[in-house]
């Protein structure tokens, strides 16, 4: 999956579950969704890699995401992406994606990294529902 280059050092990386019908809204600014984990050093360039490894895949029609990732500078939002692991397509959005990589990408779900991110973020609202 292509990835947004940005000049400035990313910090930290949210894990998101995604609280909207993302299919159903207008193309939203952000992200609508509660942090579940937020990834630091190591964690946060582990997530990015294995994003940028999942290849492209088939499109479906559902767009239903429910995890999302938020990467961070020091001061600001560069970008965020809303996955839907059911029909192989990810949401782009914030103030450093390039036009031609702002929207819609396909990405292969079931690929090695695919599983790897999704297991992940599952990871990551189970430990956040536990400590509820």
């Amino acid at each position: 999956m292509l990835l947004p280059a940005v000049a400035a050092p990313i910090e930290f990386v949210e894990a998101v579950r995604v609280t909207a019908d993302l299919g159903r809204l207008p193309r939203p600014r952000t992200v609508p969704g509660d942090t579940i984990d937020v990834w630091v050093e190591d964690e946060a360039r582990h997530v990015l890699d294995l994003i940028g490894e999942v290849p492209e895949g088939e499109r479906a029609r559902c767009f239903v995401p429910g995890y999302a990732v938020r990467s961070h500078s020091a001061h600001e939002v560069l970008f965020e992406i809303a996955f839907c692991f059911s029909c192989n397509r990810a949401l782009l959005l914030g103030p450093l994606v390039p036009a031609e990589l702002r929207g819609i990408q396909d990405f292969d779900a079931g690929s090695a990294p695919g599983r790897e991110l999704l297991r992940r973020f599952q990871d990551a609202a189970a430990t956040a529902a536990r400590s509820r």
